[in-house]
């Protein structure tokens, strides 16, 4: 036991001289916060290690700082490259290039799709992820990790991301899109609906959209617009009449009813002897983006 919380104060003192090289780099405390937070996160040992996992470790109540992080926040990376060419540098060091198949269930993770897996043996749902490792004989270290996706090119030449409308979902879609009234240059609808798709898709907040689907003020009004003027509504049905000319959609429709005792002041119980209470509430998106 006594030489575990050796380690572990080594590790941590190790990481605070790691992170004095380059906290110069950020201007703000909460990005300096986050970037040890991260990096403690990454040799915490947690079963998976992703943007929530990561959050948890480090006390937050929500991965929003974290992801910002990663996705927004511009820093050197020289410095850190420099720390490890002075702690494993050697002239003898080789570089080693590895791929390997991480198996998946579902098509939520990035790049999955069923494709050869080395560590299966067979062609399986998987990711496939290629890395290069620095060795030497001080020690080794992961310096780059990619994961492979097989994009497809679009027609306005870009490529078309996981989270993002295909031609044919676009072309189902953009006749129920409002056009606007005025002649006021705007943000492309299709530019705009991606970012709502990557927002949703993804769970990020809405500050923290990409760049590539415009201002993200612009993103959320038009998405608060569109629930309530029913677009959303509207393109449901009609992908589901679409669907099911196609033969896409089997229709099972189920009917239950149960009774639940409640106390006397909860909603809808209705008075003793008079008529059953009711209630129809409309959801409609936060004012709030900060909520949203």
């Amino acid at each position: 036991m006594g030489g575990d919380l050796a380690d572990v104060r080594l590790w941590a003192g190790e990481l605070e001289r790691l992170h004095g090289r380059f906290v110069h780099r950020f201007s703000r405390s909460e990005p300096r916060e986050s970037a040890l937070a991260y990096m403690h996160g990454l040799v915490a040992p947690l079963e998976r290690k992703n943007g929530w996992t990561l959050a948890e470790q480090a006390g937050h109540g929500a991965p929003d700082r974290i992801h910002r992080l990663l996705n927004r926040i511009d820093w050197n990376a020289d410095d850190v490259r420099d720390y490890v060419v002075e702690h494993l540098g050697d002239p003898d060091a080789v570089l080693i290039v590895d791929d390997t198949g991480f198996l998946k269930k579902g098509v939520r993770s990035a790049g999955v799709q069923r494709q050869y897996s080395g560590t299966a043996g067979r062609t399986e749902n998987c990711q496939v992820g290629v890395f290069l490792a620095y060795a030497s004989a001080r020690g080794r270290t992961l310096i780059l990790g990619s994961v492979f996706k097989d994009h497809r090119v679009v027609d306005h030449g870009g490529v078309i991301r996981r989270h993002e409308l295909t031609d044919q979902e676009w072309e189902l879609l953009a006749p129920l899109i409002p056009r606007a009234a005025t002649g006021r240059p705007r943000v492309e609808d299709r530019q705009v609906v991606n970012g709502m798709v990557y927002k949703i898709r993804t769970g990020i907040s809405w500050r923290d959209l990409p760049d590539r689907y415009g201002p993200w003020k612009t993103v959320y009004t038009r998405f608060r617009r569109y629930a309530l003027d029913g677009v959303f509504t509207r393109a449901l049905q009609r992908i589901q009449a679409h669907a099911d000319v196609a033969g896409d959609v089997d229709w099972l429709v189920q009917i239950d009813s149960t009774i639940v005792r409640a106390h006397q002041h909860a909603a809808a119980t209705g008075r003793k002897g008079g008529p059953t209470g009711r209630t129809n509430q409309t959801i409609t998106p936060s004012a709030d983006p900060e909520e949203a």
